[in-house]
């Protein structure tokens, strides 16, 4: 029986990461971007499992603080997701590229 080691989670966690990194660059739609960054995080908790698996598989501590970061995206969604349907709303549009009135 063939086993997978811990290079094949690190390298999948890398091709998600920069699928993410080249998402949220370059994507005009801000849901893109804000699913570009969970594509990210999804790729975080993957390595902190698996290294958690590998390193010490006797605590879970990559487990636990991969909840933690799933939770923390999950509002990170919600709020991200409501300043784009109240930047919707003013000015009926979703693209960065329109967001000229954010800039300080």
């Amino acid at each position: 029986m063939m086993q997978v080691g811990p290079g094949a989670f690190l390298a999948l966690a890398a091709v998600l990461f920069s699928l993410g990194l080249y998402g949220a660059v370059s994507k005009k739609s801000a849901v893109m971007v804000l699913m570009s960054l969970e594509i990210m995080a999804v790729a975080v908790n993957l390595n902190m499992v698996a290294l958690s698996r590998w390193v010490t598989p006797e605590t879970m501590t990559g487990q636990f603080f991969s909840m933690f970061t799933m939770v923390v995206s999950a509002a990170e969604i919600g709020l991200g997701l409501a300043l784009v349907l109240a930047i919707y709303r003013r000015s009926r549009s979703i693209e960065l590229s329109t967001m000229e009135r954010l800039k300080g």
